[in-house]
Formats: structure tokens, C-alpha cells, sequence
């Protein structure tokens, strides 16, 4: 864990607390860095729902709610499943703000039209949804570790 990555979660604390509201994440690719960011913070149970892994897209699905036509017809990295994500895992767990995160984190699984590094990111703000895609370089390490920043910068500047 960073320090940088310390200093953004405990800074989206202050934000929450300060509005009131409560944080949930869904997450693919960086397996529950956000969550583990976020529980870094001392006092993070107090605007920090809960936290869902989905890694498969049976994951994705049911615990979620994203739909299987979307996965088959986009593919699991993909803007309008991290959309779902996000607004499933808002509901699922009553959080004002949901961010979602989907990507190939390498070494193996890109494509042409997918490089490694691929990661969509899904943001729920009572109700509205953000979405952002970006292409990281390095290995499995250092993509996730920028998507998790990426992550918590954005959630951070949206609220």
C-alpha cells in the first residue's frame, strides 16, 4: 500500500463523512485493492458499506445483477458492465456511491482490441452513472496498483 493511495482514500473519508454518505466498491481485476485501500483509513466503517469481488462473470451476474446478454455481447472489460457494476453493487449494498472496476491486468488475456493494461471503471453517484476507461502499462502489479489510484482520484473528484 502506497502512501499515496493512503492519503486518497483518507481524503474520500473526509469527503463522505462530510456529505454523509456511504462508499461501496465492485471489483474485477484488482481483487478487492480498493476495499483494502479504503479499510486502511482509521474510522472507514463509518462511510465504507461493503465490498464485492467479482472476478467471474457468474460474479458479476448474480451477485450484482449484471446482465448475461451484456457480458456475452461486450465482454466482461467493458463500459456497459462496469456500469452495472456499479449501480448493482450501490443497491445491493444501500450505498450512496459505487465505483466499479473491470480490466486485464496481464500478463495473459488481451487481444487487438483489448491490450493488457484495458481497465473500465464505473462510478454510481446517487443514481448517476460515470464511466472512464484507460490503458495502463506494466505488469499485473503495476496495473493494478494505477487502477486502483485511478480509482479512488476520480471517485474522490466526482463527489
Amino acid at each position: 500500500m502506497t502512501n499515496n493511495l493512503i492519503q486518497l482514500a483518507q481524503q474520500l473519508g473526509e469527503t463522505l463523512q462530510r456529505l454523509g454518505w456511504q462508499v461501496t466498491c465492485a471489483e474485477s481485476c484488482t481483487g478487492g485493492g480498493i476495499g483494502y485501500a479504503i479499510t486502511s483509513t482509521s474510522g472507514s466503517s463509518s462511510w465504507f458499506k461493503s465490498g464485492y469481488i467479482t472476478y467471474s462473470n457468474e460474479a458479476k451476474h448474480s451477485l450484482l445483477g449484471v446482465s448475461e446478454q451484456t457480458l456475452i455481447d461486450h465482454g466482461a472489460v467493458s463500459q456497459p458492465v462496469v456500469e452495472q457494476m456499479a449501480l448493482g453493487a450501490a443497491k445491493a449494498a444501500g450505498a450512496n456511491v459505487a465505483v466499479s472496476v473491470s480490466g486485464i491486468a496481464g500478463p495473459d488475456g488481451g487481444s487487438a482490441g483489448k491490450p493488457v493494461g484495458t481497465v473500465w471503471f464505473g462510478f454510481a453517484i446517487n443514481g448517476e452513472v460515470f464511466t472512464d476507461g484507460k490503458c495502463f502499462s506494466g505488469d499485473r502489479h503495476q496495473v493494478r496498483t494505477q487502477a486502483i489510484e485511478f480509482a479512488l482520484s476520480r471517485l474522490l473528484k466526482l463527489c
